[in-house]
């Protein structure tokens, strides 16, 4: 095992997690597959080293990453146990972005923060931060290799599934060499690929095909279609009964145009909401975190997501004024 230094930010986060008798995990609010599968990862990992562990997330927002969740994994965000030794949150780049009844936790319990994403504010008492990784699923198993950890298939389809869903089944440019011997030495505890493949990517409810129709029905374009947009408002995701963890991949509707080179999808799941979610991707040389920090939003280069004020429309015309007349991307 190779030694790090004691200052490493690894080793800092390991040295806490390794002290910690009872740990809670959490991540980002409405957890995608890397968000979801780390921390499951995480915890199944901790308590294979005899430790008592809680992954504290809401399971109404988890989307079809949610495959990996058995009926008691997880508990829910307000009744996780205050009495923890230590807080691990994995995935979210500002304390916002936590859950609500968590966020209050970071300053008064120990709190480590294992994160990807270039936009983190370093919040917590340690911080591993390494934004080259493809994803924190990545992380997580550079940190059990660090440690000698051992996974079973259940770790490993955790991680297997952060991997894919960060990496566009490693299509993505943030796919690296270390990322794909991560997903070597996964398959080597028998993760069910093509099965879970099809759970995440080819198998949906009929209520999230006819959330996908009002989608598509919606996308229009701008700059002669070098932005695509499609947007949905709470009466779609009412009529549908979708939630917003169904609409996960919906980004890659307006993403899938030829030509675009900005992505963009608004929605509002509040009725009258004063203010409306966007999810942004770029192709290079584009940067997504450019127009989230307008907002207060972030996430990485080529995809981010903010709070635009206003509602569905109001947030579509400002977004539109934002790039075309601001020149945000030179236009």
């Amino acid at each position: 095992m190779t030694t790090i230094p004691p200052s490493d930010p690894m080793q800092s986060v390991l040295d806490r997690l390794l002290a910690a008798k009872r740990v809670v995990v959490t991540a980002h609010i409405r957890p995608d597959g890397d968000a979801l599968g780390s921390a499951l990862a995480l915890g199944g990992l901790l308590r294979r080293q005899g430790k008592t562990v809680q992954v504290a997330l809401d399971r109404d927002e988890i989307g079809v990453a949610g495959v990996l969740v058995g009926p008691h994994v997880l508990v829910p965000t307000a009744e996780a146990d205050p009495r923890a030794d230590l807080l691990a949150v994995v995935d979210c780049a500002v304390k916002h972005r936590m859950p609500e009844a968590l966020s209050p936790w970071v300053g008064r319990l120990p709190t480590v923060n294992i994160d990807h994403h270039p936009t983190n504010t370093r919040f917590g008492n340690a911080q591993w931060i390494d934004a080259h990784a493809s994803s924190t699923g990545e992380l997580i198993w550079r940190l059990a290799r660090q440690a000698g950890w051992t996974m079973d298939r259940k770790i490993a389809e955790a991680l297997w599934v952060a991997l894919i869903t960060d990496t566009g089944r490693f299509a993505y440019e943030a796919t690296s060499p270390t990322t794909l011997t991560c997903a070597s030495d996964l398959l080597t505890y028998g993760v069910r690929t093509a099965w879970l493949n099809e759970q995440i990517y080819s198998i949906f409810d009929w209520r999230v095909l006819q959330l996908r129709k009002r989608a598509y029905a919606s996308l229009e374009t701008w700059q002669g279609g070098r932005v695509s947009v499609v947007s949905l408002g709470h009466d779609d995701f009412a009529a549908t009964g979708c939630t917003k963890a169904d609409a996960e991949d919906i980004i890659e509707i307006p993403r899938s145009l030829r030509g675009s080179q900005i992505a963009l999808f608004l929605y509002e799941t509040e009725p009258e909401a004063v203010q409306t979610r966007v999810s942004i991707r770029t192709r290079p040389p584009l940067d997504a975190i450019l127009l989230a920090k307008r907002y207060g939003g972030g996430g990485h280069h080529r995809a981010a997501g903010a709070n635009v004020p206003g509602g569905l429309a109001a947030a579509r015309a400002e977004l539109r004024r934002a790039i075309e007349s601001d020149g945000l991307y030179g236009a």
